[in-house]
Parts: structure tokens; sequence; C-alpha cells
């Protein structure tokens, strides 16, 4: 069976737990080499043990992308042991849930740094590398809340809205040189992060990380003529079309 992912190199951002978790093993259960980058070290060694145990291979690198300095140095780790990066994977991210009185500007900019920020640097870092890949692929993790927004998530909406954004216009720029850029806007997915920012979501609904999972494969190994620029996922009990 051809698996076109074989001996590539992926970087999987927020791999330590969640959607990041299970797209860094349905990666590597593909072929791919995976580089698992998260603040949590302990879980992010737990994701690495996971591939490796099923077959595959996996490199954990700690980072804080609200650090430029960190980002930069997940990127010469990756040249240095790799000297290519095919599939980049921006899904690591943080929320909140705080009425506009109570957003503070902490709160703000904490948020812009590690959604949006942080996601901005690694694209551009990345992106040297990535031109050489054939093709290259960015995967960015937006939300539903990039596309519409909900009271009490002013600044992750915002945050969301930005990467939404900042996806567009990349790929607009890098589609003359091979790089593809997708976005996936996830409704509620069964998480840590969104049980505690919607505990009144029925856990038994909420979209499982191993589908979006799925999606991303399909986004980083399909080819061929059809491009899906975007892809938004809801709950079957949502409400359609957000």
């Amino acid at each position: 069976m051809n698996k076109p992912l074989v001996d590539k190199v992926a970087m999987v951002t927020g791999a330590s737990r969640g959607i990041g978790r299970s797209v860094a093993i349905a990666l590597a259960k593909e072929g791919a080499i995976v580089v698992a980058a998260a603040r949590d070290s302990e879980m992010l060694n737990e994701t690495c043990r996971a591939i490796e145990e099923a077959g595959g291979q996996a490199l954990a690198s700690t980072v804080e992308l609200s650090n430029e300095n960190s980002i930069r140095k997940l990127m010469e780790t990756v040249a240095e042991k790799y000297g290519r990066l095919d599939v980049l994977i921006n899904n690591a991210g943080i929320t909140l849930s705080s009425v506009l009185e109570e957003t503070t500007t902490d709160d703000w900019d904490r948020l812009m740094a590690v959604n949006a920020r942080g996601a901005f640097i690694l694209c551009r870092e990345a992106v040297g590398l990535l031109r050489q890949a054939l093709p290259g692929v960015i995967v960015n993790i937006s939300s539903v809340v990039g596309v519409k927004g909900y009271a009490k998530q002013i600044a992750y909406t915002a945050s969301k809205h930005a990467m939404r954004g900042m996806s567009i216009a990349m790929a607009e720029e890098l589609k003359e040189s091979d790089v593809r850029v997708h976005v996936i806007c996830p409704g509620g997915v069964d998480t840590e992060m969104v049980s505690r920012v919607r505990p009144d979501i029925n856990k038994d609904e909420l979209i499982q990380p191993e589908e979006i999972a799925e999606l991303v494969l399909y986004l980083v190994s399909h080819t061929g003529n059809a491009v899906v620029d975007e892809i938004r996922v809801r709950r079957a009990t949502s409400g359609p079309w957000f």
C-alpha cells in the first residue's frame, strides 16, 4: 500500500495532548518522522513513546511559542538533524473564558502571542525548508471562532481570526512556490481545553481528536488537481453551515 508520507518530516505543535497528540500519532503511523513540539515535556515524551511503541519515529522538542528565540532554536534543531521539513501543523493554542470587562490587556497579549504570533513566527522560520519539499504543506488549526464569535471568548476569537486571515494571505503568497497552506476550523473537540471553557456541551457530542487527525492526513497526503483550502468541522448536533 502506497504511503506518501514515508520518511517525510512533519512538525506538530501542541503535540503533548488533544488534537496535536492524535495528529502526531496519525502522521507517524503513515510513515512520517514526527517532530512533536509542546511546552509540557513530560506529556510530550508520552506522545513520542506511543509513536515509537507503534513502530514510528518521533523527536520530542519542547518549545515556548510566545518566545521567538525558542521557536528559532526548534527550527535550528530540525534543520541540523534532518535538513528538511515537509509538513508543518500549527495546532498549539490557549484559550480564555472571560467577559469583556474582565479580559485584561495581558490576557489579550498572551492569547495573541501563542495563537497568532507564535504560528506566524513558526511559519516564517520554517518556510525556507518547506519551499524545498515537494510539496511543502502547512495546516493551521484555527477554530469555529475563527469564522464566527462567542460571548466570553473575545481574545480567543480575535487570535483565531488572525490565524485564519494570516493563512489566507500566506496561501496566496506561497502558491507559486509549491507550498500549500490549509486551514481546519473545528467546532467542539473532546479536549481538556474545550471541557474547561465549554462545560455546557455534552461530552458524548464532542468531535473526537482522531477525527481531526483524519482530516489532517487527507490534506497533507492528497495529490492531484483538486485543492481544499479550508475545512470547517462541526459537531453533528450543532447547527449547520457555521
